[in-house]
Order: C-alpha cells, then structure tokens, then sequence
C-alpha cells in the first residue's frame, strides 16, 4: 500500500455554488505536503478542520486513490488531480471505503497512526466543477471515510501500511 497524497489546507476553499468556483489557496500556504502531523482525537496539524468541535468525528478523510481510477473509467478523464478532492490523505492499495465504522491503523514508517472510521466521505456537486465533470456521480460510495486520528503520529508520502484490525486505543 502506498499513501500518494496529503492534503492540510487551513481555509475551506469550496464555498458557496459550485459554478462560481473555488476560492483559491491562501498565499504562501501549501496545501499539498510530504509529511502531515496527526493529533489524538483533533485530527491534522494545521487543517481547518483541527479540533472543531463540529468535527470532532470527521477531522481527517482518507481517500483511495483508485476512486479516481473509477472516475477515468467512467468519463474518459485523464490524469486527475487528487488534490482537488480536498481529501487530507489519499492511499493506493486498499478499499477504504469498507473502513466506515471500524479502527483501523496507517504507518508510513514513523509508527502507527490508528483512525475511528466514522462515516463515509460523500462527494459533492464540486467535484464536476473542481476534478472533472460526472465525477460527482462516479464518486458515490466511492468518497472515502471521515475519521479521527486515535493517536498521535506522523504520516508521509510513501510505502505504507495499513492494519484493518488493530489493537484499540486504551480509552475506547
């Protein structure tokens, strides 16, 4: 398994209609890293979605890359960005989306980081605008799972591991 992709934007860029576009990236802030610190029950340092309470379940989503193989299969478009899922991690190797519900770890080789699997990732109308038109509709029950890192750790570009069954923290 490999992780082909991290994301960590401090600002909601998909705001109001799709039509009208995303706003852009704020200035001298990359998005896309090679490395993203995790934080136990606050989700990845720096992302706008960093200890929100409104999501608090839902900080982090992991994504498969695969989905955008689907999304080429199904409209005949090349070379899609994976950034423009606004996915924070984007792996290759193992169907995420059957992880809703379930602990599950990642491990880039700096140790593992376990995730509570929540809910499904579900696309929305800015995917035909911002990754490629009819995605929208490629992508559903293929979006990823929103969860929660229920450790600290780092994650990086890279081989990767992925334990789909791993001891659950202490306070779970």
């Amino acid at each position: 398994m490999t992780i082909e992709h991290l994301l960590v934007s401090t600002r909601h860029r998909y705001e109001g209609r799709p039509a009208d576009g995303p706003l852009p990236a704020p200035e001298g802030e990359p998005e896309e890293r090679e490395t993203i610190e995790l934080r136990a029950g606050l989700g990845a340092v720096g992302d706008r979605y960093f200890g929100h309470r409104a999501h608090r379940d839902a900080a982090v989503t992991v994504f498969d890359a695969a989905s955008l193989d689907h999304v080429t299969a199904e409209t005949g478009i090349r070379d899609l960005d994976p950034a423009a899922t606004r996915r924070t991690i984007t792996i290759r190797g193992f169907p995420i989306d059957s992880l809703v519900g379930r602990l599950f770890a990642l491990d880039s080789g700096a140790g593992p980081v376990r995730f509570r699997g929540h809910r499904a990732a579900n696309p929305c109308a800015w995917m035909d605008v911002t990754l490629a038109p009819g995605a929208f509709r490629a992508l559903r029950g293929r979006g990823g799972v929103r969860c929660v890192p229920t450790d600290d750790g780092t994650l990086s570009l890279g081989p990767a591991l992925l334990d789909d069954d791993p001891t659950p923290p202490a306070d779970v």
